[in-house]
């Protein structure tokens, strides 16, 4: 088992060295274009390793599906496991759009040059799944040891989709956030970027010239003068520090929804990853875009409830609709997607057509 893990994390590790260090080597702005078709790349490889999926749990490759599932009491074969790996990356996936919307008021608030997005969101996205892996073999540790924690989970899962629909979901001032305030207070951050650097040594005044000849300093650049020597972190790095902290609190969702699904931490895992590595393309697809999905957001909170719920009623849906119940789910995610999609479509063209 322990090889398993090591070459999927191997696997993983390849994808992302490639995309950065061959793909996008070179910053430059991401077109609509290009996201699109790295959105259907990643997709791609996401619902591909589904046949992975199939086969290890259906041949028992490597020790997979030798034990009991917690999420429903199952030994998952070969179909079962596939469901619930695909349940999973869709629920997973339909929650990472919701964070879209805070990475752009992020990327809007601090004024990151679209040069420079796609590498804070690739380092972001890397610290994701840092962050995701660890509160995974902790959620599955927990689940393991003290069962009743998945109903726990469920009943917050359907909280949290009442408050999505409930309350309003406008983002409040970056500047209020309490990381971007500790940050602030302790460590240095430069009044300008400096290309795509994270953190720089104060102290070279020729790199204002070469921007601004033959100006006189400003306040801000004098500041940063009067600091030279010491390593200073550059508005790009807050922006990814923020984004790493919202990704944070998007886990505290998702992760429990995929958990509804599965407790097997091979799938949750692997369902969480492939989801999370599709995020920047789908933003450069559609960042553009998100107000025209104005039920999405409904759609979203549904989905969770829907999830929370059959986290509650697992063994009664286990022996109303059998082992295949799962099944079921994921149609029913699929459902409530593809309406909030549509409902959008048709009253954007209705308000058109009234305009």
């Amino acid at each position: 088992m322990v090889w398993l893990w090591a070459g999927f994390v191997a696997l993983v590790l390849l994808m992302l060295a490639l995309d950065l260090g061959v793909f996008h080597r070179h910053a430059h702005v991401v077109t609509v274009k290009e996201a699109l078709g790295w959105s259907v790349v990643w997709a791609t490889l996401g619902l591909s390793f589904s046949v992975f999926v199939y086969y290890g749990y259906e041949h028992k490759w490597l020790g997979l599906g030798g034990s009991i599932d917690a999420a429903d009491g199952l030994i998952n074969d070969g179909r079962t496991a596939m469901v619930k790996y695909l349940t999973g990356y869709v629920v997973e996936k339909s929650l990472s759009v919701d964070n879209i919307f805070v990475i752009a008021m992020i990327f809007g608030f601090f004024a990151v040059p679209a040069i420079y997005q796609h590498r804070v969101l690739f380092w972001g996205i890397l610290g994701a799944l840092l962050m995701r892996g660890a509160m995974i073999a902790l959620g599955a540790a927990l689940i393991a040891e003290f069962h009743w924690i998945l109903y726990l989970f469920g009943a917050f899962l359907i909280f949290t989709g009442i408050k999505m629909l409930v309350l309003k979901t406008d983002h409040t001032d970056p500047n209020q956030n309490i990381v971007v305030r500790l940050t602030r207070r302790f460590f240095p951050i430069t009044s300008k970027f400096h290309g795509e650097h994270f953190v720089v040594r104060a102290g070279a005044p020729a790199s204002y010239k070469s921007e601004f000849p033959g100006s006189a300093a400003s306040p801000d650049e004098a500041v940063d003068r009067a600091r030279a020597g010491i390593l200073m972190l550059t508005p790009l790095a807050l922006a990814l520090i923020v984004i790493e902290f919202t990704d944070l609190i998007f886990a505290v969702d998702s992760i429990p929804a995929i958990f509804a699904i599965t407790a097997d931490p091979f799938l949750v895992f692997t369902s969480n990853v492939f989801a999370i590595l599709g995020l920047r393309s789908l933003y450069f697809a559609l960042g553009g875009m998100l107000d025209k999905f104005r039920y999405l957001k409904v759609s979203l909170a549904l989905l969770l409830m829907v999830v929370g719920v059959k986290m509650l009623i697992a063994e009664w849906l286990k022996e109303m609709l059998g082992g295949g119940f799962n099944f079921y789910l994921l149609g029913l995610v699929l459902l409530i997607l593809g309406a909030g999609v549509v409902a959008s479509l048709i009253a954007d063209r209705r308000d058109e057509s009234a305009a």
